[in-house]
């Protein structure tokens, strides 16, 4: 995907809830969806294009009100250092957070998931005593349990369920559901 600071590698697409996003290990594992519709590349696939070169995050938010918001991590990875990634729970590492546009601010909701393990409901890796893929319905890099739920439930806006949908909370709180999110990686820029 071209674009600005690109070419960009999206590993997570969503925009119109046709694609369930509450799976299974295997299923985060190896990935699910269509390049053309909504999906999420696979756990495997990600680790793999982000072994031998540094890489960084941005993730694209779209509200209900068509209002968009980006934050960028400088570097991004999936369990750099380990020997088998899927043993180490594909663990998330991310720093150098960046807001995307100061006047449309989204926030740092992925703060609390560094170093976390990716948990699904049927492999529970995080760190709270409940299972919060189960109980949060998604799929993510849970601690206890999310500021960011981007594989929540997709649903229209704001919400009773609290922190069910896909959640970005430093931008919308608990209880809103956005409408559009992706995450996508690029090649670090090389320092001058």
């Amino acid at each position: 995907m071209t674009g600005k600071d690109g070419p960009w590698t999206v590993f997570q697409r969503r925009f119109d809830g046709k694609v369930n996003f509450y799976r299974g290990w295997t299923e985060y594992k190896a990935g699910f969806g269509k390049a053309d519709g909504e999906y999420w590349l696979g756990l495997q696939n990600t680790y793999l294009l982000t072994l031998k070169r540094s890489y960084r995050l941005r993730i694209d938010l779209k509200d209900w009100d068509n209002v968009t918001r980006h934050v960028t991590y400088e570097n991004f990875s999936l369990s750099r250092l380990a020997i088998n990634p899927e043993e180490d729970g594909y663990k998330l590492h991310i720093e150098g957070f960046t807001e995307g546009d100061p006047t449309k601010p989204a926030g740092n909701s992925m703060g609390g998931h560094v170093g976390m393990n990716f948990s699904t409901y049927d492999n529970d890796r995080d760190i709270h005593t409940i299972n919060c893929a189960q109980r949060y319905h998604g799929g993510f890099w849970y601690s206890k349990c999310h500021g960011a739920n981007l594989n929540g439930k997709y649903q229209n806006g704001t919400t009773e369920e609290y922190a069910t949908g896909v959640v970005w909370n430093t931008a919308k709180g608990y209880h809103y559901s956005f409408k559009e999110t992706m995450m996508k990686i690029a090649p670090s820029v090389p320092e001058a």
